[in-house]
Formats: C-alpha cells, sequence, structure tokens
C-alpha cells in the first residue's frame, strides 16, 4: 500500500513502524508540521500493561522506550499540610521528545520517509487523499482533517471547564506520581507531578474557572504566569524553577481540555487516529497510549487480507468500543477534578480514596491487590466513623439515622410486584419481603405504596391504609423477631402514572376501556396517547390527598414500619409537581421551583408531623429528568434535597427519569452515583443511590468515596435474596451471620469459596 500519515506523533510514528513490521514493501510518508525534535508536552505516562502490548508489536521499539523509563509504584496525595501515600501503581514515565525521537528512529530503520515542517493545506490533504491507497490523520486534537470533512466524520467536541497549564521543572518527583492542592485567597488550585528522566519533571496547575480569572491568569504573558505559579506551590519545588515548552504560543499557554469524539473514524481511503479520533483526559494519563494501541489494532486489521472497507469498518468496530471504555473514565475523571472542591473538605483518608478511585477503572477490591495495608488502614477508618472497632468493608458498617440503627449500608431497593388483589397484599409480599429480610441486607424498603385506591398505579400495586394494617404488620413483626434488618414503608400515589396494567401485560400502558380509573396530577397531561388524563388538582384535591397521606403514615406507624419514605421521584404525583415537564400550572403551585415544591412540602410536612419524632423520614427524587433543560436537572436537584433538609428529611434517594416517555437516559454502571454525591457532599445530607449497581465491590466503592451513605441494589436481589450473604462468602468476610437454622449452609458456602481461592492460586 501508498500510505500518507499526517502527523508526526506517538500514534502516527507508532502505526508507520506497525505497518512496516507486517509488510516492509509499504510505501509509508509521514508528514509533520513541526521540526523533529519540536514538542509541546513534558512526560508520557504508560502502564505496565501498555507496554506488554508493545512488546508483543515491537520488541525493539518497546526495549528502546523503557531502557528510558522513569519508574514509579506509589501515588502521593499533599493537600495543604497532610500528605498521604498508596502503593502498587506500577507506572512509567518517558519525556515525550525521547520518546519522539526514538519512535523516529525506529521508522526510519524501517524504511518510513519522514517529511517535517510540513504544514498541510486543504488542497494538499485532498491531493494525497487521491495519490494515495489510505490516508492517516493523525493529526492531534485539532486534527485539520477532521475539520475538512467534518460531515463525514460528524465530530462532537465538548470544551470542559477547567484551565490547565502544561509545565515541567527540575525538581525531583521520582518517589510518586504526585498530586498536590492548595488553598489560596482565590481557592483551590492543584498540581499533577511526576517524574519522565533523570532530571526532569511533568509539573501540570490546573484549577476551575472562577480562580483562573481570579489569578489574572487569562491576562497574564507566560513568565508572569509561570512566576505566579512557582510561588503557589513554592513550598513543593525546593527552590526550582517551572519551565515551559510553549514559547511559540502567544499569551499564557493555559488551555480547556477539548473532549474530542466522533461518529465515525473513516470514509473512502480517510481514516482518523489517535488524538484526532477520540480523546482522553490528561489526568488519566492515556492519550499516547490509546493512539499507539489504536495504531496496532489499525495494522492488524489492514493486513488481516481483508478489502479496504471491510478493514477500516472493522478497526472502528472494535477499538472504538475499546477506546470508549478508556475515554468514559478519563470523563468521570475530568468531571471529578472539575467538582474537587466538593471533596477538598473530606478527611484525608477518604479523598484520598476519592482520588484513587475517581475514573472507576480502580475499585475496592483492585486497590487491596496494589495495597493491602493502605486498604486495611482505610476500611478501620471507615469503620470508626461508623462508631465500630471492625475492620470490615466499609458495606458491612453500621449506619444511624435518628434512632434507627442499621447493621450494614446494603439496601433491598423498592421494586413493584404486581401481585396485590384490590390493594391489599398477600402471601406473595410477605414471603417476598421476609426472605429478603433474612439474607442479610440492613434495610428492606417496601415497593411504593398507596395511600388510596386511585393512587395505584396498577390493579396489582398494594396499598397501606387501615384495611391493609394487619397484612404489613404480620410481615413487619416476622422481620423484627426473625432478622437484624429494618423495613421502610415507601408511600406515594401514582398521579397520572396510574390506571396501566400490570409491567408483564404492557408496562404504563391503560388499562382496557371500561377498567380504568380518574386520575390526578399536577397538571392535566397524560402519560402518552390513549392514556387517561388526569384532573389539574385543585384546593379540595389537595386537601384530601393531604389526609390520604397522614392516614397511610398513621398506618405505617400502627404496623410498626422503622422508616417511612415519600415517593417524589419518577413521574409520580408529587414527582408531576416539582418537574417543569409535567407542571405547567399558572397558579401558586406552578412556575418557579418554589412554587413547584410548595404541595410536595406540604405533604412532606404532613407525613413528618403524624411519624414519630425517634424514626427517620427520607425523600425519593429524580435528581435528572434526563430532558435537558426543559425538565429537572442535577442541579436543581441539589436545590430540592436542600428544600427537603430544611423540611426535615433525614436523606435523599437520589433516583432520575422515568418522568415522561421522551426522556434520553444515559445508562451506565452506578450511572446515578453521581448524584447522590453531589447532594450528600454540597448540602451535607445523608444519601441513598440505587442504579445498576450489582457487585459488592461498587458497593464498598461507593461508600468509602463519601459518594453515599447507603446502596440500594433492586435487580440483584430478585435474582438473590441472599445477596448479601453470599457477597460476605465472595469476599472471604467470616463474620457475616446467617439465620441460625442455616448455619450449616453459611459453613459449606465458605468452605467452597476458600477451596476456589486456594486453588485460583
Amino acid at each position: 500500500m501508498k500510505i500518507a500519515i499526517l502527523g508526526g506523533g506517538p500514534s502516527g510514528l507508532y502505526f508507520a513502524i506497525s505497518m512496516k513490521l507486517r509488510d516492509a514493501s509499504h510505501d509509508i510518508t509521514v508528514y509533520e508540521r513541526n521540526r523533529a525534535d519540536d514538542t509541546f508536552g513534558w512526560g508520557v505516562v504508560l502502564s505496565d500493561e501498555t507496554m506488554s502490548n508493545f512488546e508483543g508489536n515491537d520488541p525493539v521499539s518497546e526495549k528502546m522506550i523503557r531502557d528510558n523509563f522513569a519508574y514509579w509504584d506509589d501515588v502521593k496525595t499533599i493537600r495543604g499540610d497532610e500528605a498521604m501515600t498508596s502503593s502498587g501503581h506500577g507506572f512509567c514515565g518517558i519525556g515525550r521528545k525521547k520518546m519522539l525521537l526514538l519512535l523516529q528512529q525506529r521508522a526510519r530503520e524501517l524504511g518510513v520517509k519522514l517529511e517535517f515542517e510540513s504544514d498541510m493545506s486543504e488542497e494538499k490533504i485532498a491531493a494525497l487523499k487521491t495519490s494515495h491507497d489510505l490516508l492517516v490523520a493523525a493529526d492531534g486534537l485539532n486534527s485539520k482533517t477532521r475539520s475538512i470533512y467534518a460531515d463525514e466524520f460528524k465530530p462532537e467536541i465538548d470544551m470542559r471547564k477547567n484551565h490547565f497549564v502544561w509545565l515541567g521543572t527540575h525538581q525531583k518527583f521520582d518517589d510518586a506520581f504526585t498530586f498536590i492542592f492548595e488553598k489560596t485567597e482565590h481557592g483551590w488550585i492543584w498540581a499533577h507531578a511526576y517524574q519522565f528522566d533523570d532530571d526532569t519533571a511533568t509539573f501540570i496547575v490546573e484549577c476551575g474557572p472562577e480562580v483562573f480569572k481570579a489569578f489574572g491568569f487569562d491576562k497574564l504573558n507566560q513568565q508572569e504566569s509561570i512566576a505566579l505559579c512557582e510561588k503557589i506551590f513554592a513550598k513543593h519545588l525546593g527552590g526550582h524553577a517551572l519551565m515551559t515548552n510553549a514559547n511559540h504560543i502567544r499569551g499564557s499557554a493555559w488551555i480547556q481540555f477539548p473532549r474530542v469524539t466522533c461518529e465515525n473514524w473513516y470514509f473512502d481511503n480517510v481514516v482518523l487516529l489517535g488524538d484526532a479520533s477520540a480523546t482522553a483526559h490528561f489526568s488519566i494519563g492515556s492519550g499516547s497510549k490509546l493512539g499507539m494501541e489504536s495504531a496496532i489494532m489499525l495494522a492488524d486489521e489492514l493486513s488481516s487480507g481483508k478489502p479496504l472497507e471491510d478493514a477500516l469498518q472493522s478497526y472502528q468496530d472494535e477499538r472504538k468500543l475499546q477506546v470508549i471504555r478508556v475515554t468514559s473514565a478519563a470523563r468521570n475523571s475530568t468531571t471529578w477534578f472539575e467538582e474537587v472542591e466538593r471533596y477538598l473538605d473530606l478527611d484525608m483518608m477518604q479523598f484520598n480514596y476519592a482520588l484513587l478511585t475517581r475514573s472507576q477503572r480502580i475499585s475496592h477490591e483492585n486497590l487491596r491487590l496494589r495495597d493491602p495495608e493502605w486498604l486495611a488502614s482505610a476500611e478501620s477508618w471507615f469503620q470508626k466513623q461508623a462508631g465500630s472497632n471492625s475492620t470490615r468493608r466499609p458495606m458491612f458498617a453500621p449506619f444511624k439515622l435518628r434512632d434507627m440503627e442499621l447493621v450494614n449500608r446494603v439496601v433491598v431497593s423498592p421494586m413493584a410486584q404486581y401481585k396485590a388483589k384490590d390493594g391489599m397484599p398477600n402471601d406473595w409480599h410477605f414471603v417476598h419481603y421476609a426472605e429478603r429480610a433474612k439474607g442479610g441486607a440492613g434495610l428492606v424498603f417496601t415497593e411504593m405504596l398507596c395511600v388510596s385506591h386511585e393512587g395505584r398505579i396498577t390493579p396489582g400495586c398494594p396499598r397501606i391504609g387501615e384495611e391493609q394494617l394487619p397484612v404489613w404488620s404480620r410481615l413487619v413483626d416476622f422481620v423484627h423477631a426473625e432478622t437484624p434488618a429494618k423495613i421502610c414503608a415507601q408511600i406515594g400515589h401514582a398521579g397520572r402514572k396510574g390506571s396501566t396494567r400490570l409491567a408483564w401485560d404492557g408496562i404504563d400502558m391503560p388499562l382496557p376501556e371500561g377498567e380504568n380509573w380518574p386520575l390526578l396530577s399536577a397538571s392535566a397531561i397524560p402519560l402518552m396517547e390513549g392514556n387517561v388524563v388526569p384532573k389539574a388538582m385543585d384546593p379540595a384535591d389537595m386537601d384530601m390527598v393531604k389526609a390520604q397521606f397522614i392516614e397511610a403514615v398513621k398506618s405505617a406507624n400502627a404496623a410498626g414500619f422503622d422508616m417511612i419514605e415519600m415517593h417524589a421521584a419518577h413521574g409520580y404525583l408529587l414527582a408531576s409537581f416539582i418537574s417543569p415537564v409535567t407542571n405547567i400550572r399558572d397558579d401558586e403551585y406552578g412556575g418557579s421551583l418554589e412554587n413547584r415544591m410548595r404541595f410536595p412540602l406540604e405533604i412532606f410536612h404532613a407525613m413528618r408531623a403524624e411519624w414519630p419524632e425517634e424514626k427517620p423520614m427520607t425523600v425519593r427524587i429524580s435528581a435528572h429528568d434526563w430532558m435537558g433543560d426543559e425538565g429537572v436537572t442535577p442541579e436543581e436537584a441539589v436545590q430540592i434535597s436542600a428544600m427537603f433538609k430544611a423540611a426535615g428529611a433525614d436523606a435523599i434517594n437520589t433516583s432520575s427519569g422515568q418522568t415522561d416517555k421522551a426522556e434520553k437516559p444515559v445508562y451506565g454502571r452506578m450511572f446515578q452515583v453521581p448524584f447522590a454525591d453531589r447532594v450528600r457532599n454540597e448540602i451535607d445530607l445523608p444519601t441513598l443511590v440505587a442504579g445498576n449497581i450489582y457487585e459488592p465491590d461498587h458497593v464498598n466503592s461507593i461508600l468509602m468515596a463519601g459518594r453515599a451513605d447507603l446502596v440500594l441494589l433492586a435487580r440483584p436481589h430478585l435474582a438473590d435474596p441472599y445477596w448479601t450473604l453470599h457477597a460476605a462468602v465472595e469476599l472471604g468476610d467470616a463474620e457475616q451471620d446467617w439465620p441460625a437454622p442455616y448455619e450449616g449452609g453459611r459453613r459449606q458456602a465458605n468452605l467452597l469459596a476458600e477451596r476456589a481461592r486456594a486453588m485460583a492460586t
């Protein structure tokens, strides 16, 4: 093939090398607009895993790079006068200029032509596309090729809000990858520092937009900006200067990070590579890794014997998925640093843990493999904060709300069963909830218990009132007598989402004609076309519904429930007032957030007044309607939570979505945790969280990082009522109690797990 590569960075050079190794007869030219020894970064970070990939592809260049490495195993966090170090992270660094020179050398050895100071115009790029079999655009995050053919590649560029400047120093940071957080008169500013050769370290300074402007970095030239950074970080620089290699740039050289994604990575004979196709934030150090590993896969596909179109399609299909995993982690890390001031008041132990796990690539048990001693100290710290002397995992730490004490932080999430008859719970509900209480969770939620017949979601949804009291009392008595679990009644009203079929008969679909019942909502907006149009509530309706909630609370107390939760999420009645999507009223209950919150707060106050002072009460909210600015946003959710806190809520159960069928949710592992994190750490109120959480590692990571206080699992508890007991076995936790009649099962489960671990090692 005759191949033109635009961009002589790591990905472009490594692709040229990889192709020549597969077929020396390829005619390959690399066009680089800068000089051979120009570079505008300092160090490149690569992991042991990445180096193994390089060794398998080209042992020669791998050895050239490895011979010039600076190694470190530790991550050190400095916050003001506090410092903490954890080990076992296994990274290495090399100067970007050194690595480029080595790759240039290797490429020349293999017969690759390198042309420097080749600035590409649109006409030149078009000519190369015509004259070559393949045009590889490895021309960086500001790719000219991507811009010229934007209609084909369909790029999206998200400019992140923090500002940073890439500097170097001769101060030594050779003992650890070091994060330095300094509080200044204008707010927090921080540095990412690591050694990359015997004499030089990268020193990236970062801050939020408010601090950036307050210091006047936007008006300073480079030398003034560097001098100010030297002053801020003076005690960490040991008298050494900070240096720039971006003197060609006018202004201060501070930039914001562009998060680049592309719908398509190729068209015709043009393919994007490296930062041109997708970018990963510098805070996870994966930009060069991604580009070079993409180069390997592209070379493999092009050498597979497939037609060019098929090879490029396979490359895009396979590699795009792998890159998304890393760029998603990078997005998590980016967001963490953008919101870091939320965490800077956490205890140093928890702050350090949150920093290490910010991208979600490093999990709780992965930290144990890296540094078991440090993690053990972190777990001990967490238990002490919970009032325990245990050294067990965070999920097994106790938790207290008012006078309710939970034995652990695992919660059975509310899950509709659709098995009631005319609002009456039955043996299904008794067995379902009793089994999960026996399964080891600290707290068990009921599904939403409806306050009236018309407030049911479906004909199979249970009520709570005087008529249902004997059934709920029997369940609560069993849970208290036979298990250490506590039990919570979630109380709500379906609103416009009522009068629908059982889930397996067509979720949210209206009942057959003649079987529907009248509905109430904030506004007369049906859930979907064909569903019952609800009545917009008038004052008499509000008084009636308030009385129904009060009676439900009285019944929950008479039944002995340990806690109640007001359901104000998912588009049900109270949520329909909160969301501007479902509330288009023009009276005192519509319009501003304060007005939209008026009725839900009235209900909350009425419920709290009837609920015993010593028992906790929480509220479930939809922290994101997933409808852009039209609905509730995470920012507004903080205000909503603060209002409920002021009213006396003991915790907020942060859920999201299900407000309207036009929603566009973004699902993923632990996808609702950021909402709980934000509420918890911005208004200092405990939070509960659910949402694609299914492993003990997820639970422990969320808790230890201070992102929520209780973790709800739904589907895992449908699949396994004894999820908590089995999680303890999986983790080798021999302290977990089982029901006495099941002691033989506990012994056998632990014995089999020990054997499996022994065989695995």
